[in-house]
């Protein structure tokens, strides 16, 4: 059986001595990443119209404030349907690898993204329009759901364990690059068609873009290898037999619940963070005060950039101090900065706006890039995509889903203070999760057990 294992190993290019395979890795890497950044430009770029010139585009009604809150709620819809994904997708990696989950979430994301680009508006066909563009959002969430299994876990697993997090944040800070690419789409966008012309039909180009990244995607994504630590639990007659027999890995995981709770408390705060610094603070600028939607989204994107930079750096970092310290350290910063971000946007300076939101969505990527090799440490090889899926997602749902609508509440009912609360509270919650969970940098990715 060793022999076996063994054999399995060195097909893929997997030698067990704990440096990454050279060339399988590279492409890996490649795949991972590039997949990851195109998906997730094709959710962001929805948020950000969402927050500009969705609204009264696919929403009745006369008071702009409910065609905002509309429009984001409608962004939350596709979060709803991202635990879904995250469940049948993982379920389906762990029995029938990470590759083919590559390859699926991407197409599936990639056409319904265009499909958006395509869809009539409310003034055309009424209330069809917004009923299309729901069902398309829960498409794009099915399919975002199962994102985080397929791209982190087959890095994580395919790489060199002593630089795991550092390689892992890679594919993690697709996040940030996606909401790069999709901010520098739309200003872009914005330039060629300017006023009415965006607003009526220009928008639509920003969807449209996903059809060659569709091409560009598949291409890449195909060539990539399945995980030797996949393969090799495969490999064993006794766990392919246990294999047969399982129902749901998603049930296994659920019935160790430390591992999941824990994960979904850490994300808590930094997936509300998340959205504030690149979702809400478009919405709340540019309607609360007299900042230019442009300028806005520049701001967004210089500090998307800042938040990639913080992923990578705070990855590695996490290898050297374990990853506990490389997360508590930036869940202390946001908890702190908080109410200086929003000072600073309250300035109407828009230097000091640029300086909030990088700032910001520094910390959050120094918080971010630890936590993708965190997640996959915490779960076994047989459930490990099910049960970080779980995390993700769950704590998506939970969090990030309604981070942007409860934060446009919160400020027009209340004021700014209580969405710098909502922000401390849940950062809190971050900070304690991290503290009780155990250090996972030395784990063993191999282990089925």
């Amino acid at each position: 059986m060793a022999s076996t294992v063994h054999h399995r190993a060195e097909s893929t290019g997997h030698s067990g001595s704990g440096a990454p395979p050279a060339t399988g890795f590279r492409r890996v890497l490649a795949g991972s990443m590039a997949g990851a950044v195109l998906e997730w430009y094709d959710f962001a770029i929805y948020g950000v119209l969402a927050a500009t010139v969705l609204g009264p585009l696919f929403f009745p009604g006369d008071s702009g404030i409910v065609q905002l809150l509309m429009a984001l709620a409608t962004q939350g819809i596709g979060f709803i349907a991202r635990p879904l994904g995250g469940i049948v997708f993982g379920h389906l990696g762990d029995k029938f690898g990470r590759k083919p989950m590559l390859v699926a979430t991407f197409l599936l994301l990639g056409t319904s993204t265009a499909a958006i680009g395509l869809l009539p508006t409310y003034g055309q066909i009424g209330i069809w329009a917004t009923l299309l563009l729901v069902l398309l959002r829960l498409t794009q969430g099915f399919a975002l759901g199962g994102e985080f299994g397929a791209a982190v876990l087959m890095v994580s697993e395919y790489g060199e364990p002593k630089r795991r997090g550092f390689w892992a944040s890679w594919p993690q800070a697709g996040a940030p690059l996606g909401t790069v690419l999709a901010t520098v789409v739309v200003t872009v966008v914005g330039w060629l068609f300017p006023g009415d012309a965006f607003d009526e039909w220009g928008w639509r180009v920003a969807f449209l873009v996903a059809v060659p990244l569709l091409v560009v995607g598949f291409w890449v994504r195909r060539s990539v290898e399945e995980s030797p630590v996949f393969q090799a639990a495969q490999a064993k007659a006794e766990e392919r037999a246990a294999m047969e027999k399982r129902k749901s890995s998603v049930l296994e995981a659920l019935a160790r619940p430390k591992a999941v709770l824990v994960g979904i408390g850490m994300r808590l705060g930094e997936n509300i963070a998340f959205y504030i610094y690149t979702v809400f603070v478009i919405a709340y600028a540019t309607t609360s005060f007299d900042y230019e939607r442009g300028d806005v989204i520049l701001a967004v994107t210089f500090a998307s950039v800042c938040q990639f930079a913080g992923m990578i750096g705070g990855g590695a970092w996490s290898d050297r101090v374990g990853r506990k310290t490389a997360m508590l350290v930036p869940s202390a910063l946001l908890v702190v900065w908080a109410p200086l971000f929003f000072w600073m946007v309250q300035t109407e300076s828009l230097p000091m706006l640029w300086l909030g939101a990088c700032v910001g969505a520094f910390f959050h990527g120094m918080l971010a890039g630890p936590e993708a090799a965190w997640i996959t440490e915490l779960f076994p090889t047989r459930y490990r995509y099910a049960g970080s899926s779980l995390v993700f997602q769950g704590s998506t749902l939970i969090a990030g889903a309604p981070a942007p609508l409860i934060a446009v509440w919160l400020v027009d009912s209340f004021g700014v203070g209580m969405v710098i609360g909502y922000l401390v509270l849940t950062m809190a919650i971050t900070v304690l999760a991290v503290a009780i969970s155990r250090e996972s940098k030395a784990s063993d990715l191999d282990a089925i057990e």
